[in-house]
């Protein structure tokens, strides 16, 4: 009775309620959780011990292991292809051929419109010399898929290694039944002209045209040569097939020269009118060419300019002449007069369009026209074969040129460029000295240099450097080329004095690439002391944090005893002389270099007293200001609190109480939610 008392007075545990109903921000899917769950499988999963195999009693267990591997990865998802191609490639590689095939069969079963399982079932029969088997497979591939080009393609390919031809040429057959692509017959053709079948690959042509139209009557004409002119213009007479509004420039390109090479010159002009009578003139551009290119060579001169060049000249002469600063008018002028007229004609264009000189001196005006003398000069040189006139052309335009203002140093390079394929030194050296006296720019500077460093004249390359340096003492790269330059030609106290100037210029635009440029050389030189001496003139210069680590990786490189203990003494001056640094960021890199030192070289003492100054992190937060000085509400970032700072010590003790307070707030909060834990706890 009392048991039964106690079982009916037993306590049913109350449900905490849930005070916020509402579902989620943020809802999580049953997907995301497994796949959550599966990664991080995968992630704490151990690699697998490695396993020497000695006897075949372990050689068939670990067979046994690998197979029930594969089985269960396949009863797990029979639909992942991969895990059966994985399986029989294992198989194949024991050469378990047999089991492999079965495998393969397996997997046909569950996914037969797969490509890759069909493509690696095949080549694996292919690699074992397994010749009928591979035949098996593809006979089943195509008739299965017979639309996938891949198998058809390798089918024959095998048969054709094979020496099977008739047995490829079969295959094409099925093949072409299909109607398949133009590539595809492309093939087939291609198959039978290997071995000498013109008349199958004719054939196969007229087959082919009959559903791919348009300019494969081109293609099939290519085999005209071994074909009587009677059959070949019976062909090419079969334009009429397409109609008007279906035909193309190419094919009657390609009519026109077939009649050319049967001298048939006055069939060669009906074809080309009969073409520009029927087809618009934005589309025949490839024909008028062509139509120009026989004329030139068995038609009258002045008639090609008056029917086919006129038309175009006109339109050309009546837009320079509405605005003759249109230089993009000039250009189509020219290159339409350099490919039909004669050079006298070219030149007369040439002198019409330089004459347009610019209204205003700004170089922006000046871009395009600048092109028009170089376009000139080079048709002198590379079209005219005319030294003397390309010459003049350059000078003329150097002349030109408003140089105080502006100058283009493209056309300074070129005319010495020039010099120097006539092999004129002298020339190129005078157009270069000029253009370095009249307007230096750092470009001349440098290709003139390095045209004295090839002809390994070392004199004049220190004056030009001398000159440049004048020019552009800013300039960081000249003062270390120049350097450089000294150091391999052996005189190391004139590159140690160009390095002493350069950083006692008072503006430099990269001044760490200079500074780290005469470090490293006064290291490679096994100069410590005045490499030492660098750094702490640099230091005076900079408190960057690279600069400190690089001078300790100095220190620590010299490999001996005192190497560490000085490394470490730059360490502690960098921390600090740091201390006041308002980066924190920087002051953080410092002492994460010097914590990788401690843990490389130091002992427990001096981690111990590394790990006590790193800081802690802290979320804070500030006040946003907008751009146009509005309050933008407030953000958060991060700050750091370094042990070593006395002021911030009140903030440690504040924010150590401020844990313990939150701490205290969640027990107190967890009792309220569970009061019941509580009596239980008092009764026990």
């Amino acid at each position: 009775m009392a048991a039964s008392t106690a079982a009916g007075k037993q306590r049913i545990p109350k449900v905490a309620k849930v005070k916020n109903k509402a579902p989620a921000e943020i809802q999580i899917t049953a997907e995301q959780l497994l796949r959550e769950a599966k990664e991080r499988e995968l992630e704490l999963l151990p690699p697998p011990p490695q396993q020497k195999i000695t006897d075949e009693e372990e050689l068939n267990d670990y067979k046994l292991r690998k197979r029930k591997t594969f089985e269960d990865n396949i009863r797990k998802n029979r639909t992942v292809i991969s895990n059966w191609i994985k399986y029989a490639q294992w198989e194949e590689s024991l050469k378990e051929i047999q089991r492999a095939r079965s495998i393969y069969e397996r997997a046909l079963d569950v996914d037969y419109r797969n490509i890759t399982l069909w493509l690696k079932y095949a080549e694996m029969e292919m690699k074992n010399r397994q010749v009928n088997h591979a035949r098996n497979i593809w006979d089943r591939a195509i008739t299965t898929l017979p639309r996938v080009n891949q198998f058809w393609y390798k089918y024959t390919y095998m048969e054709e290694m094979l020496g099977n031809i008739a047995g490829g040429r079969q295959v094409f057959e099925r093949w072409m039944e299909w109607q398949p692509e133009e590539q595809a017959w492309h093939s087939y053709i291609n198959f039978e002209l290997r071995y000498k079948e013109v008349d199958r690959a004719r054939s196969i042509y007229e087959r082919y045209i009959l559903l791919h139209l348009m300019l494969n009557w081109i293609k099939y004409l290519a085999l005209r040569k071994t074909w009587l002119l009677a059959h070949a213009r019976k062909v090419y007479k079969a334009v009429e097939f397409f109609g008007d509004e279906h035909m193309d420039e190419h094919l009657y390109v390609a009519f026109a020269k077939f009649e050319e090479n049967q001298k048939e010159f006055e069939r060669v002009r009906v074809i080309y009118k009969y073409a520009l009578d029927r087809i618009s003139k934005q589309e025949a551009q490839e024909l008028f060419k062509n139509y120009t290119i026989f004329e030139k060579k068995f038609g009258d001169r002045r008639g090609i300019e008056d029917i086919i060049v006129s038309k175009r000249r006109f339109q050309y002469e009546e837009e320079v002449k509405a605005n003759p600063h249109n230089y993009d008018a000039w250009f189509d002028y020219l290159r339409l007069v350099e490919s039909d007229a004669e050079p006298d004609t070219v030149r007369e264009v040439y002198e019409r369009a330089i004459a347009n000189v610019p209204p205003i001196q700004e170089k922006r005006h000046w871009k395009r026209y600048i092109y028009l003398w170089i376009n000139y000069a080079l048709y002198e040189e590379l079209e005219a074969k005319d030294p003397e006139r390309t010459r003049q052309v350059y000078q003329a335009c150097l002349k030109l040129i408003p140089h105080k203002k502006f100058t283009f140093a493209k056309i300074w390079l070129l005319y010495a460029q020039f010099e120097i394929r006539q092999k004129n030194l002298p020339f190129a050296r005078r157009a270069l000295g000029t253009s370095i006296g009249k307007c230096p720019k750092n470009k001349l500077f440098k290709v003139y240099i390095e045209l004295e460093l090839q002809l390994r004249e070392f004199d004049r390359c220190r004056k030009l450097y001398e000159k440049f340096l004048e020019f552009a003492p800013e300039n960081c790269t000249s003062w270390i080329k120049f350097a450089e330059l000294e150091t391999i030609l052996g005189d190391i106290e004139r590159a140690r004095a160009i390095y002493e100037l350069a950083i006692s210029q008072p503006r430099l635009d990269m001044p760490e690439v200079l500074w780290k440029s005469y470090i490293d050389f006064e290291i490679e030189q096994e100069e410590s002391e005045k490499t030492r001496s660098l750094y702490r003139r640099l230091l005076q210069r900079t408190q960057h944090v690279k600069v400190w680590i690089s001078f300790a990786q100095f220190e620590l490189s010299a490999g001996n005893e005192e190497s560490l203990t000085k490394c470490r003494q730059i360490y502690e001056e960098a921390n600090k002389t740091m201390r006041n640094c308002e980066e924190k960021e920087e002051r953080l890199m410092l002492l994460e270099s010097w914590r990788n030192f401690e843990d490389e070289f130091g002992t427990e003492s001096h981690k111990e007293r590394v790990d006590k100054l790193m800081p802690e992190k802290v979320k804070k937060r500030r006040k946003v200001q907008a751009e146009d000085g509005s309050d933008a509400g407030w953000e958060e970032y991060y700050d750091y609190i370094f042990p070593e700072d006395a002021a911030n010590q009140p903030n440690l003790k504040l924010l150590a109480m401020a844990k313990l307070w939150k701490k205290q707030q969640q027990e107190k909060d967890a009792a309220e939610q569970d009061p019941d834990r509580d009596m239980d706890e008092s009764e026990s």
